[in-house]
């Protein structure tokens, strides 16, 4: 009797530690338990921590609460200025409520990559390539708007939606890169004019103010050299200025006023010679080119005559029909 009734305790011992095992359920602090009993959604959901369930009728099903990154795939299209481009992007999002995403749809991850790559590609064709390269905020709160609203009834929540790279094709590429460079080249050069007018402006002060006073510019010249020297270069070129050359001239002409002219020794008039002009004027009037030929000629006129007297007289040519010399024999 003793026997039968330590084999019962046993027994029962052991069913109770196989249905405490079967039963048993540890939930951790970032997930949630909703627990289905007979297919039936029952209204508590488990917390973290330990948990009983009915084995064989109840069936406890996890659902984690933190927030989930998921990568949506590039998405191809085109924009709405008609360029093809290919977009990735990154979404955030967190159950709220897990009891939903477990009743209202069959797999809450997948339905949320399918929605934003969907969503993904009617961004595209809504915005043009300089808002998706410049304006993206904008693009993320409008992404993040379309895909929140049928997850809201999955009990999911979208935390953020970020697009994350956007590729162009190599044409698109080489363009913008050409567009930018005539961009730059168009400031650099309104930049340069701007210095060009700037100083001008200063230069014509300047010139101005040396202007007033010539002794000015003889001062900037030494500091020219002064600056050129000390690059301790081995060839100097000194510019000589013709406002310098200017003020010397003037400088000389009171000097030339105040000095008497010089008395000329007269001479004897030559009848024979033709009259000449006198020296200054000979001097101010230019020779013309007939001038100059009919001097050549007579030069070349003289020298002939020269040659011909250098020259020894030429001996009688032979006559054709005589056979010897003139001074022959008869």
């Amino acid at each position: 009797m003793i026997e039968e009734l330590v084999t019962a305790g046993v027994a029962l011992a052991s069913v109770g530690t196989v249905y405490a095992m079967a039963a048993a359920r540890v939930v951790k602090q970032y997930e949630r338990g909703v627990v289905l009993r007979l297919g039936r959604l029952r209204s508590g959901v488990r917390g973290p921590g330990f948990t009983m369930i009915v084995p064989f009728v109840d069936r406890l099903q996890k659902v984690n609460m933190q927030i989930v990154t998921m990568p949506v795939p590039g998405q191809d299209g085109i924009t709405r200025d008609n360029v093809t481009v290919r977009v990735d992007a990154v979404i955030y999002f967190k159950v709220v409520s897990a009891a939903d995403a477990v009743i209202q749809v069959e797999d809450y991850r997948f339905a949320v990559s399918q929605m934003a790559q969907t969503s993904l590609r009617s961004i595209i064709g809504k915005s043009e390539l300089d808002d998706l390269l410049s304006n993206r905020e904008k693009l993320n709160q409008g992404l993040e708007l379309m895909i929140d609203s049928p997850a809201v009834e999955w009990g999911v929540s979208i935390d953020r939606v970020e697009i994350k790279d956007v590729s162009l094709p190599e044409t698109m590429k080489r363009s913008m890169a050409r567009q930018a460079e005539a961009d730059r080249e168009r400031r650099a050069r309104v930049i340069n004019a701007d210095a060009e007018l700037q100083a001008s402006k200063k230069l014509a002060e300047a010139a101005g103010v040396m202007s007033e006073q010539p002794a000015a510019l003889q001062l900037r010249l030494l500091q020219t050299v002064v600056a050129v020297a000390a690059e301790k270069n081995s060839t100097l070129v000194l510019p000589f200025p013709v406002e310098l050359l200017r003020f010397l001239e003037r400088a000389q002409q009171p000097a030339q006023q105040a000095a008497p002219p010089a008395p000329q020794a007269q001479q004897p008039p030559d009848r024979t010679a033709q009259p000449q002009q006198s020296l200054p004027e000979a001097q101010q009037r230019p020779i013309q080119p007939q001038e100059l030929s009919a001097q050549a000629q007579q030069l070349l006129a003289q020298w002939q005559q020269s040659m011909q007297e250098q020259l020894p007289p030429v001996e009688t040519p032979l006559d054709p029909d005589f056979g010897g010399s003139k001074s022959g024999q008869d």
